[in-house]
């Protein structure tokens, strides 16, 4: 009887099929960053209009320039991301404004030991991950999809996920998005104004 043919190693590796690591990832909610950056627009876009008709001594162009710089500032840090596999927890930036904002963290499901609350000065609650050296590391809570990240870390650490909530909910950046709006449509009857009577002067 013949002996069956032995396989080698790299074919047997080659037909071994790997299970894919589940990975997700959160972003901050674009509820949250197209108010925050609507409202920068509303409280910055009328200055260099006004500088021009004023007469300031700082030149529109100026102003124009640092908005810019503060808007792709801003878009940056609205950029966080939570990524979350069946290893780790990892908070990052995009690569692009990585290297002016802090880089994250990542920490592995193993080493958190606790999920523990903290006040706000605003009274608010935030959490934050303790790991085996009794370091703290910020959970984001502004990500869309906040509770199925929370759901992820409870099902990772089997750390009572109960009762953590959302900093911030959906109808205060709402209320916040109405009033910035409305300061837009302020900005351009100021400006509108202001040209009607440099035109008539």
């Amino acid at each position: 009887m013949a002996a069956s043919p032995s396989r080698s190693p790299e074919t047997s590796e080659a037909n071994t099929t790997a299970i894919p690591e589940t990975v997700q990832v959160f972003r901050v909610s674009p509820l949250i960053r197209g108010t925050l950056l609507l409202l920068y627009g509303a409280l910055t876009i009328p200055l260099p209009f006004l500088a021009t008709l004023t007469h300031a001594p700082i030149p529109a162009a100026a102003l124009w320039m640092g908005i810019g710089l503060g808007a792709i500032a801003l878009y940056g840090g609205l950029s966080e991301q939570v990524v979350v596999d069946d290893t780790q927890i990892q908070v990052r930036y995009p690569a692009w404004i990585r290297w002016l904002l802090r880089r994250g963290w990542v920490l592995r499901w193993d080493q958190i030991t606790a999920l523990k609350p903290r006040t706000t000065g605003q009274g608010g609650l935030v959490y934050y991950f303790v790991n085996q050296d009794q370091q703290a590391y910020l959970l984001p809570m502004r990500v869309a999809g906040f509770a199925q990240l929370v759901r992820c870390v409870q099902a990772q650490t089997a750390i009572d996920t109960q009762d953590v909530k959302p900093l911030s909910q959906p109808w205060m950046y709402v209320i916040l998005l109405g009033f910035s709006l409305l300061l837009l449509a302020v900005d351009a009857w100021t400006i509108w104004t202001a040209h009607s009577l440099a035109a008539l002067q």
